[in-house]
This record gives C-alpha cells, sequence and structure tokens, in this order.
C-alpha cells in the first residue's frame, strides 16, 4: 500500500475508533487511560492483564467493549475447583453413535474474561497458554482452531491475597499489557451512583464488527517505525537486562530482565497508538506512553528489592532518564 494510501485509510478507519472508545466512556466512568490502553491491545491483537481492586468496573469494561465491537463474550470465573476442561472443552461419549462428541468450553469466544485468574491452581491457568500464544486450542489430541479475532482478558484482585496461586512469569510474559485500575475521583464517584442507583443506565451501539478489527489490526502493521525509534525500543528492553552497561543504580535489585516480547509489544503497541492518533508513523511519544504498561510485569525484582519498597516503576524511571529518546 502506497503512503498516501495508507496515511488516508489510518486517518478514516481511526474514526472509528475513536467512535468506539466515546461509547465505552458512555458506560465507564473516568478510566480514560485504562480505555484507551485496552483499545490499543485490541487493535494490536495482544492480551491483557487489569489489576484492581474489587468494584472498580474491569468486568463490565471488557463486556462493553465486546458489545460495542459486536463480538461474542464469555465470562470465565476462575475459582480453586476449577478444571481445564471446564475453560477449554472435553469429549462425551454418545450412546446412540457410539463416538465421542466434542463439547467446546467457553473459551471458544471472540473476546474471553478470566475473572480472578489467580484464584484457579497453575494447571487450570496454564490452560490458557496455548490459546493466548497460538489461538488455538487441543481437547484430547484434536487441535481447534479459535475464531478472530480473538483475545483472553484476564482481572486479578491486589488486596486480598488468601487462597491465591500467583501468576507464573512465563504465563504473565503472554499478556501485552498490565493495566493498573485505580480508584475513582469523587467527582466520578458522583457520576456512578447517578448512573448505578437510577434507570439511566446508558446502553451502547455496535460500532465496529469482529471483521473490521481484524482489518484495523492488519493496518496497524503496516505502519512505519524509524530506525532510531526502533533503536530505542531495543536499547530500554536492553537495559533491563545488562544494567552495569547503564550504570542503573536499581540494577541490583533485577532477577530477570524482559523477554523478546517486550520488544514486540512495545513496537506494535506503539503502531497501534499512532493508528488512534491518525498517523502512519511511530514517535518515541508513542513508545513511552505504553512503555509502563508493557515492562511492569515483565522485570522481576528480587526480595531485596521488596524490602526497600523498590517497585518495577522505580527501575523503569531510572532507565527512561538513562536512555534518552531520539
Amino acid at each position: 500500500m502506497k503512503n498516501k494510501e495508507l496515511s488516508d485509510k489510518i486517518k478514516e478507519k481511526s474514526q472509528k475508533i475513536v467512535e468506539l472508545q466515546e461509547e465505552l466512556g458512555k458506560v465507564i466512568v473516568g478510566q480514560k487511560d485504562v480505555i484507551k490502553k485496552t483499545v490499543v491491545a485490541m487493535l494490536s491483537n495482544g492480551n491483557l492483564l487489569l489489576e484492581g481492586a474489587p468494584g472498580l468496573a474491569k468486568t463490565l469494561l471488557v463486556n462493553t467493549l465486546a458489545k460495542t465491537a459486536n463480538c461474542d463474550f464469555s465470562r470465565i470465573q476462575f475459582t480453586p475447583d476449577l478444571l481445564p476442561s471446564d475453560i477449554i472443552g472435553t469429549k462425551i461419549f454418545n450412546q446412540k453413535s457410539a463416538t465421542f462428541d466434542t463439547k467446546f468450553g467457553p473459551i471458544f469466544a471472540n473476546f474471553v474474561l478470566a475473572d480472578e485468574i489467580n484464584r484457579a491452581p497453575p494447571k487450570t491457568q496454564s490452560a490458557l497458554l496455548e490459546a493466548m500464544a497460538e489461538k488455538q486450542v487441543t481437547i484430547l489430541g484434536e487441535t481447534h482452531n479459535l475464531d478472530k479475532p480473538f483475545l483472553v482478558f484476564a482481572t486479578q484482585n491486589p488486596i486480598e491475597q488468601e487462597g491465591t496461586y500467583p501468576l507464573p512469569e512465563a504465563q504473565v510474559d503472554r499478556f501485552m499489557f498490565k493495566l493498573i485500575v485505580n480508584y475513582p475521583t469523587k467527582g466520578e464517584e458522583l457520576e456512578i451512583l447517578e448512573r448505578m442507583t437510577t434507570n439511566s443506565f446508558p446502553k451502547v451501539c455496535k460500532i465496529v464488527s469482529g471483521e473490521e478489527i481484524i482489518e484495523f489490526q492488519k493496518l496497524v502493521r503496516e505502519i512505519y517505525v524509524d530506525d532510531l525509534v526502533k533503536n530505542f525500543i531495543v536499547t530500554i528492553v536492553d537495559a533491563t537486562r545488562n544494567c552495569e552497561d547503564y550504570n542503573l543504580e536499581y540494577g541490583k535489585f533485577i532477577e530477570w530482565g524482559a523477554s523478546p516480547r517486550a520488544n514486540i509489544f512495545l513496537t506494535v503497541g506503539a503502531k497501534a497508538v499512532a493508528f488512534l492518533d491518525g498517523r502512519d508513523y511511530v514517535s518515541a511519544d508513542d513508545v513511552l506512553e505504553i512503555v509502563y504498561d508493557v515492562l511492569r510485569h515483565r522485570i522481576i525484582l528480587s526480595y531485596e528489592a521488596d524490602i526497600e519498597k523498590i517497585s518495577t516503576n522505580d527501575v523503569i524511571d531510572e532507565i527512561l532518564e538513562k536512555v534518552k529518546s531520539p
């Protein structure tokens, strides 16, 4: 696609996404950054981890997004007794035909919400791994492709840790973003009261279709990234692994740096941010807008960091001070 043609198409199609965000804002009060990053993850074809206290509309956000995108939505409540077959499905013997029929699980939807994902044991959590990475599931040796678009949205509660199973690093790494959902402001709380305690709860319209989302995802991939920006991305990720090369004071607290997925998601995510802005090129500011969301769950800190109250955000702050943007 020629540059002028691509630029015009991006400007045209990005307006649809602006409409979708506005439609989400009719239901979700405040949380503009979370809404935007959720849409960015969708455009990037990336899975999303939402962390926040109960009652902050995490489930409502994903459900509303599915409605505005005209996509199938499935919610799975993760509990300690949940089995992998409860997610992906199983085979049931049919006595009439003397054959095994496949019963598909709730993962066969476009947008799958794994609610309180850390409440299920690791074996059940891992049932999502193949679906998140390969967009397919295997049921008793038989592989089934999942319909596109397919995205996993997971939530977890940072407050109550009793009876939870922390997500393994390998699984957390499959999530493009980890978004922190904070409490609303006082003014937003008043608006929530008005909506939730009267009969005026807004209804949303279907803005796009699943086919359009796939088209948008392809357009995002065509957006141009200059070599200087690529080098900026790779340098940031490299700094999480080779701290001594960048004289990082907090480097002593890093046990494991970010994986190669960080480079991929920073690049594709920055393209999606540019798409939302109607541009056919990526700037360093697009990278900076999502860098914390991509890296905060990929940098593994030591026990000493916990004692010293050093967070991954502190480490990222220092990296961005040392690595100058182009």
